[in-house]
């Protein structure tokens, strides 16, 4: 039984819930840290994305990412959209779990860590960016 995109695409997002709820709230968990250490999650996805990147180059050939309207083309592929959706769920969660092992050193408080999680989980960049500045303020201080 094969399953279409918009089954896996739920699957995905439902797949990486648990992970960052674990993360801003219970980060020091043994199974979280179990789940950070071994990035289980993002394997996964991983696999899905390698999967999804075949199924778009079987069908579309190459991809160009040579210029914005290129890049535009590509993303109305509904293969391609989904590995491109899995690559931003993979790496952001990625990125958390970078932000909660750096934490390990710096001890900023949760709750204030916990911002930047969920902007990473939402916005990625953007809770990147609010975790470098603390970050920041905190090695200022040190």
């Amino acid at each position: 039984m094969t399953m279409t995109p918009t089954e896996v695409f739920s699957i995905v997002n439902t797949a990486v819930l648990p992970m960052w709820i674990l993360m801003i709230f219970l980060p020091k968990w043994k199974i979280t840290r179990f789940l950070i250490d071994y990035k289980v999650i993002p394997l996964l996805l991983s696999v899905v994305y390698v999967i999804y990147i075949a199924i778009s180059l079987q069908s579309g050939g190459m991809m160009d990412f040579g210029s914005l309207s290129s890049v535009m083309k590509l993303f109305t592929a509904e293969n391609a959209v989904l590995a491109g959706w899995v690559h931003y769920l993979a790496f952001d969660l990625l990125v958390g779990m970078r932000i909660l092992n750096q934490n390990k050193q710096l001890k900023i408080h949760q709750l204030l860590i916990a911002p930047c999680l969920v902007g990473t989980f939402m916005f990625g960049p953007f809770g990147f960016l609010l975790f470098m500045i603390m970050r920041a303020l905190k090695l200022k201080q040190s």
